[in-house]
């Protein structure tokens, strides 16, 4: 394997731009990584220092980088810019200092980073130090395919050909780079206005702003993006430990991977209850009754790869009365499917998966509940706490892909419900994991949407693993580590996930010959021919 999913694979342009840090201002056997921000780096040094094993402790330095062509006093017409913060360490602490970038999701997406790959090698990136009051950040133009000048020369045949394509390549389209800011508002208001009641699903952007509301006051303002589905987890978990105290949390029903790990590698810890039960919370409400207290609550809905949806309307009674905060996490079942906002202070997504669907960006969101009983101390640490990082290139995408976000979720939920059956009817077929099939659908139901579905996600276990090896094989789909995918995609999740830990993911009902189906926009029949061409092998 060459590359593979961004947060567990360095992108090869980030390693690219990380190595051409480290020939000029690194030392040998030290590594980088990189991020948008000084406030990110400064966390990532902190969690290196904390984290290593080292004795004496590494020594961990922040190299900054500044924009040449950054207008310091904005405007609407400018090239974009972007700073960037190399963390050096030595290379003994590359495992500790890849955690912070796969737990948290926050560092360089491959298209900023190529971007200031660009920017260095022409000499526009440059380190701090060397930007000095007598030669301030200039307010040159930048590179040629970026400029937005207020005077447009004409273009030679060359530099024709360049932008020819780089749109073709990139955007599809002649974007300005000004178009930025309307995207990301776009975006925004794409995952408001799907957060709606007593709406179609094809009504669900049509809406005008504030009509139909199940959540009084709820607006664009209230979501806010991040460059992955992991980075908005993570910093939610940060900001109610800054706005609420220390405590430790809750992880309710077995999660994707790093959620868990981010509950327990920052902060205080986290009580585990994988399996998402009633009894599990009968636990919970005794620690709480002794007195315990709790930051907050993460839960998936459903989760990933179990497809279980949680007691929502129980836990919310918990948090009412113990005071704690909800976070739950709906990007399997996602926005038009169903609707937890009622049931929680934050609502986090990746909007990498179906909110996408392309595969060729990523994107996260946090959506605030204006009702929540801590909203006003949320949103008002986030005034002066929310850095948005989401960068500009990626944003263009993310929009574009998402225009068609309705059709595709009503295809790709009709898809998975007759791939779900299927499986469900064949005898060596242990068990599927969906939410139509599941023993938690009442939870499900409450919260779907008037004519959502269950989504395109499923699973399935067989009775032995040669069964499973075979099928799997058989199945003429691609394979990967994703979901959500306008194509239909599979993986032996187990073994990709918790290779190093599968005793104790079974433990919690995730067997190792769990295969994970995420289902696309293929024609239906075609696509349930595929499937039982795969089965006729068992």
């Amino acid at each position: 394997m060459k590359t593979g999913y961004p947060r567990f694979f360095i992108h090869m342009s980030i390693q690219k731009l990380a190595s051409t840090i480290l020939s000029k201002f690194g030392q040998p056997g030290e590594g980088a990584m990189l991020f948008p921000t000084s406030r990110i780096a400064a966390r990532c040094h902190q969690f290196i220092k904390t984290a290593s094993q080292t004795t004496p402790a590494p020594t961990i330095r922040v190299v900054e980088f500044v924009s040449k062509t950054r207008k310091r006093n904005g405007g609407d017409k400018r090239p974009i810019w972007s700073d960037l913060c190399a963390v050096v360490y030595p290379a003994s602490e590359a495992k500790v200092a890849k955690q912070f970038w796969q737990h948290t999701g926050d560092g360089v997406s491959s298209r900023r980073a190529e971007f200031c790959q660009r920017e260095f090698d022409e000499g526009l990136l440059v380190e701090k130090s060397i930007i000095t009051t007598e030669n301030p950040p200039c307010m040159g133009k930048g590179p040629k395919r970026y400029s937005r000048g207020d005077v447009q020369l004409k273009p030679s045949a060359q530099e024709e050909e360049e932008l020819d394509t780089f749109v073709e390549e990139r955007f599809g389209r002649n974007l300005d780079m000004t178009f930025v800011d309307s995207a990301k508002l776009a975006i925004r208001r794409r995952i408001a206005e799907s957060l709606k009641a007593n709406a179609e699903l094809k009504d669900a952007l049509e809406l005008s702003n504030g009509d139909g509301r199940m959540i009084e006051g709820f607006s664009e303002n209230d979501v806010y993006l991040y460059p992955t589905g992991m980075s908005a987890i993570y910093n939610t978990h940060r900001l109610l430990m800054a706005t609420l105290g220390p405590n430790k949390s809750v992880c309710y029903g077995f999660p994707y991977i790093d959620t868990l790990k981010i509950l327990e590698k920052f902060g205080p810890g986290c009580h585990f209850y994988g399996h998402g039960s009633s009894k599990e919370l009968d636990d919970l409400e005794q620690k709480l009754e002794s007195g315990e207290r709790i930051l907050a609550l993460f839960c998936e809905f459903p989760s990933n790869p179990l497809l279980k949806a949680p007691d929502l309307q129980r836990v919310k009674a918990l948090a009412d009365k113990y005071d704690f905060a909800i976070v739950v996490d709906d990007t399997v079942g996602n926005f038009l499917n169903v609707h937890v906002l009622p049931y929680a202070d934050a609502v986090v997504s990746s909007l990498t998966k179906v909110f996408s669907g392309d595969s060729n960006v990523m994107g996260g969101s946090c959506v605030l509940n204006p009702k929540g009983r801590h909203y006003k101390q949320l949103k008002e640490a986030l005034t002066t706490d929310y850095e948005d990082n989401h960068w500009c290139e990626d944003a263009l995408f993310l929009e574009r892909n998402s225009r068609d976000f309705v059709s595709r979720v009503e295809r790709i939920n009709k898809n998975a419900e007759a791939i779900a059956d299927l499986l469900k009817s064949h005898p060596r077929i242990k068990q599927v994991y969906y939410p139509k099939y599941s023993p938690t659908r009442a939870f499900y139901d409450n919260c779907r949407c008037p004519s959502g579905g269950y989504g395109g996600l499923l699973s399935v276990t067989f009775y032995t693993a040669q069964d499973a090896i075979e099928s799997f094989d058989a199945l003429e789909i691609s394979k990967g580590p994703s979901l959500g995918t306008n194509f239909t995609l599979a993986s032996p999740y187990t073994l990709l996930a918790h290779y190093g830990e599968l005793d104790w993911a079974a433990g919690y009902g995730v067997e190792d010959n769990l295969v994970r189906i995420s289902v696309g926009l293929e024609e239906t029949g075609e696509l349930v021919e595929t499937f039982k061409k795969a089965l006729k092998v068992l």
